[in-house]
Parts: C-alpha cells; sequence; structure tokens
C-alpha cells in the first residue's frame, strides 16, 4: 500500500534535497509535483487541495527560507499534515470496548469488501487480549457465507454462533443476544449482509440490527481497491448508519492508498484497522505516524516489530541464530525463513517499514525474488531427501531432474535455489559480525543488483 506515492515522493524530496536553498519558485514547483502524486494515489481532490494550501502556507514561511536545511524542513511540513490528515484522536482510534459485557461489534460493508475476512481477523485481535469472542454471520443471501465464518471461527479458535437455516437477521441477532448474556461471552461481533452497491434494504436491515444490538462499535470495511468510489461508500454509509470507524482491506493488492487519506478526511470518522491478505495475522492497529513515516519511506520498524514478535517463534529463531553462527544452515531453515517473510507480508511489506527500502521495491518487483518464487521453492526442496536438504552440495544432475520431476520446476530454477541459497547463508554468516550499515552494503544491496 502507498507504493506509487512512495516511489513519487521519494522523486520529489530527491529533487529539492539537492537544492541547498529553496525559493518560493522551487517550492510552488514541489507542490505542483506533490499534487499530481497525491491524484495519481486517487487521493479525492477537496483532500488534496486542503492538503497542499496547507503546506504550502507552512513551507513559504521565512523559517523554512532561511532555515539551514529547507528541504528537510518542507518534507517535515508534508510529514506532519500526512499525520493530521489521517489522524485523530488517540482515544477515538482505539476500538471502544468500555460497556457491560458483552460489548457487541457490528461490521458493515459492501458486499466483496472482506468484511468476513476482517471480523474473524478482529475476533483474533481481541482473542489474544484474552478475550471470550462470538462471532456471528447475518449473511442469509450470499451463498455459504454463514459457512465460510464457522470454518474461519474454528481456524482461529473461537466461537461461532450455530447455524440455524431459515432464520433471517433480525432473527439470528436476537438468538446471538441471548446466547452471548447466557454463556458470558466477552465480545460478540457481528457480520452484516452486504450488497454490491449501497441500497435501501441493506441499509434499512442493519440499522435494525444495530438498534437491537446497541454496538461500541459501528465498523465500516473499505476495500482499499475501489479507489475514488472509497469515499461516496464511506459517507453513504456514515450518514445513515453513523459509523465509529472504518477498516480498510485489501492493502497489499493497493499500491496508490488514496481511499485511506480520502476516507478519514471526508468522514471524520477514525481509520482503526488496516487488513490485508488472507491470513489471520495480517491485521494492524492503525497509527498514523507510522503510515506517515512508510509513505515517505522513512520506514516503520516499529510496526515490524510488532509484527515480529508475533509470527516468529522464538525459540526456533533462537535455535536458526546459533545454526548460522556454526555454519549449519540448511534448506530446512531456508525454507522456514522463507515462511516466516510470507507471514510478515512477504518482502514488499517488510521493505516498506525499514527506512530508505522502498526505493528497491521496483528492483524486487523485476528480479526472480518475488512471492512466487518462494512457492516455486518451496516444492523444491520438498522433493529432496533429507540427506539434500541438510547437505546441498551432493545434488548432482540425476538429483535434480529427480526433484523437478517431483516439484514441477525447472532445472533453472532449482539452480536459481541453490544460488541463493549460498548468497543468503553467506549473507547471514557476516550479518552476526556485521553492523546494519555493513549488512545493507554487503547483502541485502548484493541480492537486487
Amino acid at each position: 500500500m502507498f507504493q506509487t506515492l512512495t516511489q513519487n515522493f521519494t522523486k520529489i524530496f530527491d529533487k529539492i534535497k539537492s537544492t541547498g536553498t529553496l525559493s518560493e519558485a522551487q517550492i510552488d514547483d514541489a507542490m505542483r509535483s506533490v499534487r499530481i502524486a497525491l491524484l495519481e494515489a486517487d487521493v479525492a481532490l477537496p483532500v488534496v487541495k486542503e492538503f497542499i494550501d496547507n503546506v504550502k502556507a507552512k513551507a513559504k514561511g521565512q523559517d523554512v527560507i532561511r532555515s539551514v536545511s529547507p528541504a528537510q524542513m518542507v518534507i517535515k511540513i508534508i510529514h506532519d499534515e500526512i499525520v493530521n490528515l489521517l489522524a485523530l484522536s488517540e482515544e477515538e482510534s482505539k476500538l471502544s470496548l468500555n460497556t457491560t459485557p458483552p460489548a457487541n461489534i457490528l461490521v458493515v460493508g459492501l458486499q466483496g469488501s472482506g468484511k468476513t475476512t476482517a471480523t474473524a481477523k478482529l475476533a483474533l485481535k481481541l482473542k489474544k487480549q484474552n478475550k471470550k469472542i462470538l462471532m456471528v454471520s447475518l449473511d442469509t443471501y450470499r451463498p455459504s457465507a454463514q459457512e465460510q465464518l464457522e470454518i474461519l471461527a474454528k481456524n482461529i479458535g473461537v466461537d461461532s454462533l450455530e447455524i440455524i437455516k431459515g432464520q433471517n437477521p433480525i432473527e439470528i441477532t436476537n438468538r446471538a443476544i441471548s446466547d452471548a448474556k447466557l454463556s458470558a461471552y466477552d465480545v460478540v461481533i457481528y457480520d452484516s449482509a452486504g450488497r454490491l452497491h449501497v441500497d435501501e434494504e441493506m441499509i434499512d436491515e442493519v440499522d435494525k440490527v444495530k438498534k437491537l444490538t446497541k454496538p461500541s462499535e459501528t465498523l465500516l470495511v473499505i476495500d482499499s481497491m475501489i479507489g475514488q468510489d472509497a469515499v461516496t461508500v464511506a459517507k453513504t454509509f456514515d450518514e445513515r448508519l453513523e459509523i465509529t470507524g472504518v477498516i480498510v482491506s485489501r492493502i497489499d493488492g493497493d499500491s496508490r492508498g488514496g481511499a485511506a487519506l480520502s476516507v478519514r478526511y471526508i468522514t471524520g470518522k477514525p481509520i482503526k484497522f488496516l487488513s490485508s491478505g488472507e491470513n489471520p495475522e495480517d491485521f494492524e492497529e492503525f497509527d498514523a505516524k507510522r503510515i506517515a513515516s512508510r509513505i515517505l519511506n522513512m520506514g516503520d520498524v516499529v510496526s515490524l516489530v510488532e509484527k515480529a514478535a508475533d509470527v516468529i517463534d522464538q525459540k526456533e529463531a533462537a535455535k536458526t541464530a546459533e545454526k548460522i553462527k556454526k555454519g549449519k544452515f540448511d534448506l530446512d531453515d531456508y525454507i522456514s525463513q522463507i515462511r516466516t517473510i510470507k507471514k510478515l507480508g512477504g518482502i514488499s511489506s517488510i521493505m516498506g517499514m525499514i527506512p530508505g527500502l522502498s526505493k528497491f521495491s521496483d528492483k524486487i518487483n523485476n528480479s526472480s525474488i518475488n512471492e512466487k518464487m518462494f512457492v516455486h521453492q518451496e516444492a523444491i526442496v520438498s522433493s529432496m531427501t533429507k540427506k539434500e536438504r541438510k547437505n546441498p552440495a551432493i545434488l548432482n544432475a540425476s538429483r535434480k531432474n529427480r526433484i523437478v520431476s517431483g516439484s514441477g520446476t525447472t532445472i533453472q530454477q532449482v539452480n536459481t535455489l541453490l544460488k541463493q541459497f549460498k548468497q543468503i547463508s553467506t549473507m547471514m554468516k557476516k550479518a552476526s559480525r556485521m553492523d546494519p550499515t555493513s549488512l545493507m552494503r554487503g547483502g541485502i544491496g548484493k541480492l537486487f543488483s
């Protein structure tokens, strides 16, 4: 998410950094470029206009023009304005569960926006906070929608309301209210039915559910990939249902991110969560300062560390580190690291959180190192014997042909895996002795050169 915006901003900042001082004309030129970058990222025009007016007024102040580093001052102003654009008070941005249990959360949105997946991800997040959760599907229209929620609930280890065929959403809601009280649930999450577009029937039904449940949160799920339409959808839902916050879904599929920047401004309601992919862990609390840093290629190491703490098995990590030090890193370990990278959202996601590394994103996309390659490499390693995984040096032509046949890949892909394994093994051995700057220069940089 925001990849297009980040790349355009990086170019703009590189240009203004190359000048020792900044004239008003240069600031005007930079603001024109920023305006184009925002519009290309699908940010709504009213949002762009106010953003540019605010930045321009501050950037032309005498303190900036005469400062030791005017370019850095302008970058800081843009950063602060992005934060202002995205942020409400910390209190409003947090999920509100301050009510007599059970706290009810109503999830609303269009069909196909990712509501059901977002419901499960939110349930898992609350489960990790030691909450007893009940998930309730009110979608009696979409085929197998209730069964989908039931399967997701089992996968993450939380309860879902029993499916009784023939009940309408209001009957299901009344049953859920009763069951939740009897079973002492802390939180009940209602996954409402959607339509392909906003219509009166859908809104009226959700409104009735809301009056019955009196939710502490009414969360609108917006698909980031619908671009400018996100503003219209958000505005309509808010006017009719008084939403309390937004979940932006499928952020991994949208390189522009304009929907997120626009929705908060237009509705005045906070973005509370970002959802990506189908993995239940791919769900993070929205933090305006961190997002602003990502957009401006300043990274978001805090989010990366938090995400890593969630998905990485510390005991396994310690074992791997010890093996690396002893030079015993093998192909099983290599695949284990690949799986960890996938859990963290993939290489592009990780690099977007590390300061200054988003400039490598194009090289990643154009190189052989990508998510599809990881799938092939897992298949290749799975087709090897235990002995071959421990000692890849024994892989001769006949062994490689057997592996190719078993994995449905090619000799070239097997050789690429072995080459990259060797590069990464070498890099990891150096990592234990290098400072981060040396690692970047001698390790990651070489992988994408």
